[in-house]
């Protein structure tokens, strides 16, 4: 690293280490008293659950106990099952009172058999036995009516001499009044995080609703049975749920119950994992102690957010120190301010990366949870993998201080021009067009070249007989081969040409049947080759059709980013993607590496790689020098970005080696560049699969709303965060480097979005074949009507339309607003963004004509122009 880069990492690590402490500040509250009156006491340890019927040991309990025994006075149960019967006898020995707990349900045969138990309990454990509470929110969950919790409530205070009640939240009681001429004290639950309530008003509102008890209920004693806050889960309404939010509450509430002289239990002693089940991910997270018996926050100290932020800052750091120094590699022309830039994003992510991963290690983790967890972490790379590869060409797009590879035009004397072999392919089109095609090629400036026609296929004489009569009225430099069949698609006609190619031609340039290139292309371009490592020289695909439709607007708009963005900066490492149109290569090069792949539906970039393989250069030019015809349906639109996507994949399959472990003339900026460029693809196809697991998870979240809840937010937020970044650089460069307008700016994210579902897959289907048909993109085709045109975009109509029933059915389902839910279904909308795009981009290819107006606005100022292009890449 040099001197700048130095300072900017000081810089950024001086800031990420104040934002770290800045969120952590220690906030002083009220200390722990010694002991407090008492604890709800569940003695179940990992692995143990009271659903399942696995208990703890009466040495297990007993050890429990011993450890509250001075922290301390009572602790309250809630069931007379198995060896939890034994827990008063066992208080006994450490001193310790009993409220003793009947667990009452459905189950009236199993009631009787808890209320018998107790009374039976209570009387042999009278001396530490104080009082009894039956029933636990049995009215609250539905499970009894008030008049058969009476009827228990009636039956043990005969039995027993010593006060009984049952325990409810405080609105049960206020709404079941009756209930307290059947019980000698009010035992209510003041939890008010089940509430919705802010931890900073929470003890407040304990007060508040325990004064309105007593209002209520002036002659009776109220007895707090629960009250207590989560270290973990789901937020609800204001609720977080966090240690400092436990200790903060717990450590105020215990000051304020002491000037308020309450009886009390804390809700609870020991974390439960078992209560997943029954309460949600929450539930396993009431305790003052973990499961492993572990203090989970300060009981006198200041209260800190994350009390380890210190070893979280400092591994934010070391991770954010390696990935700025990787994104560096090769980046010397990068200004000052491009490089904080990186600087800003690599320490972003890193401490994102490094609190995600630390948020989810708080929880309780099981097979379910671990598994999840690595899918987490495996997903988390590759949103961080790709944001900061996103945010290199961003960099390298905007705030690169000079071009390593700027284009110089050669001038060379007429006798020293190469001679160039043209080649153009031709299957099945239209002869009107070809015409035009061969006309421009013609008319160019150009003492020595020749034009090689291959048809091949066309099974119809009346289309490519026309086109041979006119290559024989056009002279001698036109040949025309009409072979049928022939092999290998568009490679094979190219391979075949290549064979029948002037034994004096140099180099070799291929245009597509519908491009009409400008008289000064040869000119200009060729004389690169007189530098004999110079291998292809690429000018970028343009289109002459933009004004035809709305439709062709909005694509000619989505192409123009990879040419004047991609593609220039790609060049600074001689990584460029060649393109089968407005491409010459060295012929000598060509036969070297055995000419185009036959197997390979993209041969154009197939070639390039094998070349850059070779230790050759390539040379890009940012300015157009002919153009064709775009795709006229919205399906041949998606067809065309299939073949590049599917070949794209079976590329890298087939060059898996070179690209990542072979001995090749590939620098590391050239496999970088091909490897980033090939990620956004792979990202489109793990979202299908993120699509499809959030349909699933949702349609879980609507019929099972108690047992599955949204997911977290930092899992929801990942590719939230990378759809908005994606978006914002799209905006930010297409404004700035392509000149494009607002409107045509959008077009390009409404026709670029509208090809994700395509690419992912195509995607997973190079991954799982090895060939695909090549598909030739129709010219000059009739357009679909409107219906046609709408069943092209199906597939992605209905996932558009199961997302939006997803988002509506989970707002529905769960009962309860919180972020989680919020940002989730957030998510949901936000996924339906690529297919609405390429709904709306259906409808709009089925009319042949729009408003004229539409298409004037975008299209009223080209994209960019040769002029402009130059003018750019200088800058």
């Amino acid at each position: 690293m040099n001197r700048a880069n130095i300072l900017i990492s000081i810089a950024i690590a001086v800031i990420c280490i104040s934002f770290w402490a800045f969120l952590n500040q220690p906030e002083t509250e009220p200390p722990w008293p010694e002991r407090i009156q008492g604890f709800s006491f569940s003695p179940m340890r990992e692995g143990q659950s009271i659903i399942q019927h696995v208990l703890p040991t009466e040495e297990e309990i007993d050890s429990d106990l011993a450890l509250l025994a001075d922290k301390t006075y009572a602790v309250r149960t809630y069931t007379m099952e198995g060896t939890l019967a034994q827990i008063p006898a066992l208080a006994r020995k450490h001193g310790l009172n009993v409220t003793l707990g009947a667990w009452l349900d459905k189950d009236l045969e199993k009631n009787e058999q808890e209320i018998e138990k107790l009374i039976s309990v209570a009387r042999e454990n009278y001396r530490n036995v104080v009082r009894v509470i039956i029933g636990n929110e049995a009215v609250l969950r539905g499970e009894l009516t008030v008049e058969q919790l009476c009827g228990y409530l009636d039956r043990v205070r005969e039995a027993l001499d010593i006060p009984v009640s049952t325990a409810e939240p405080w609105h049960v009681w206020f709404n079941h009044k009756e209930l307290a001429s059947h019980v000698d004290f009010i035992a209510v639950h003041m939890l008010p995080y089940w509430e919705g309530v802010d931890v900073e008003r929470a003890v407040d509102y304990v007060v508040d609703h325990i004064n309105l008890l007593k209002a209520t209920f002036p002659d009776m004693q109220i007895i707090i049975g629960e009250v207590g806050w989560p270290s973990n889960g789901r937020t609800r309404y204001s609720a977080v749920a966090s240690p400092a939010n436990e200790a903060t509450f717990l450590r105020r509430f215990l000051a304020r119950a002491a000037e308020e002289q309450y009886i009390y239990y804390v809700m609870e002693a020991f974390d439960q994992p078992w209560k997943k089940v029954s309460e949600g991910s929450v539930g396993a997270y009431w305790g003052v102690y973990d499961v492993y018996r572990k203090p989970k926050f300060a009981f006198s100290e200041p209260i800190v957010e994350i009390p380890e932020w210190r070893l979280l800052a400092g591994i934010s750091i070391g991770i954010a120190l390696i990935t700025f120094a990787f994104l560096l590699i090769d980046s010397k022309t990068l200004s000052k301010r491009g490089r904080g830039f990186l600087a800003v994003i690599a320490f972003g992510a890193a401490s994102g990366a490094v609190w995600i991963v630390y948020s989810y290690s708080r929880q309780y983790l099981s097979l379910v949870t671990v598994l999840v967890g690595l899918l987490m972490i495996v997903g988390m790379i590759g949103v961080t993998v790709v944001l900061l590869t996103e945010a290199h060409e961003w960099a390298e797009a905007t705030w690169a201080a000079s071009r390593r590879r700027q284009f110089k035009p050669v001038s060379l004397d007429e006798d020293k021009l190469p001679m160039v072999s043209v080649h153009v392919p031709a299957y099945n089109e239209p002869p009107d067009m070809l015409k035009e095609t061969l006309d421009a090629l013609a008319a160019l400036d150009y003492p020595n070249y020749e034009v090689i026609v291959i048809d091949n296929n066309t099974k119809d004489p009346a289309v490519w007989q026309p086109v041979e009569a006119h290559c024989a009225k056009l002279g001698s430099r036109f040949r025309f081969f009409h072979v049928d069949p022939l092999s290998g698609f568009k490679a094979g006609a190219l391979n075949f040409a290549l064979a029948r190619t002037a034994p004096e031609a140099e180099v070799v340039a291929v245009i597509d049947s519908d491009y009409t290139v400008a008289k000064n292309w040869l000119r200009d371009l060729a004389p690169q080759f007189s530098n004999q490592n110079i291998a292809i020289v690429q000018a970028p695909q343009d289109y002459r059709d933009d004004r035809e439709n709305l439709f062709k607007a909005m694509c000619y708009a989505e192409y123009q980013g990879f040419f004047y963005i991609g593609m220039v900066t790609r060049n600074e490492r001689n990584a460029i993607i060649q393109h089968g149109t407005m491409t010459m290569v060295r012929r000598s090069v060509l036969e070297e590496v055995d000419g185009w792949a036959e197997w390979c539906i993209t041969e154009d970039a197939e070639l390039g790689l094998k070349i850059f393989e070779k230790g050759y250069e390539a040379v890009y030019i940012a300015e157009s020098y002919g153009k064709g015809l775009m795709p006229d349906t919205f399906i041949d639109f998606k067809k065309q970005r299939f073949r590049w996507a599917y070949g794209a994949v079976q590329i890298m399959r087939h060059h898996v080696k070179a690209l990542f472990f072979g001995k090749t003339n590939l620098t590391f900026g050239q496999r970088y560049h091909f490897i980033a460029g090939w990620l956004p693809w792979m990202a489109d196809s793990l979202n299908l699969l993120f699509t499809v697991a959030a349909l699933y998870w949702s349609l879980g979240m609507s019929f099972f709303p108690k047992i599955i809840d949204p997911p977290l937010v930092l899992l929801s937020a990942m590719p939230l965060t990378l759809f908005i970044f994606k978006l914002a650089k799209m905006f930010y460069l297409y404004r700035s480097r392509v000149n494009a307008t607002v409107s045509q700016t959008f077009a390009s994210a409404i026709a670029g979005l509208s090809l994700s579902h395509t690419i992912s897959k195509a995607v997973m289907t190079g991954f799982v074949t090895k060939s695909k048909p090549f598909f030739r993109t129709p010219k000059m085709a009739s357009a679909h009507a409107l219906l046609r045109a709408m069943l092209s975009a199906r597939e992605e109509f209905l996932v558009m339309t199961a997302l939006w029933c997803a988002a509506y059915s989970v707002k529905q389902a769960q009962v309860v607003d919180s972020p989680d839910l919020l940002v989730w279904i957030i998510v949901l909308l936000v996924q339906s963004i690529p297919y609405v795009s390429s709904v709306i981009l259906a409808l709009i290819s089925g009319f042949t004509r729009l408003p004229k107006k539409i298409i004037q606005d975008m299209t009223q100022t080209p994209a960019i122009d040769a002029e402009e292009a130059t003018a750019l890449a200088k800058k």
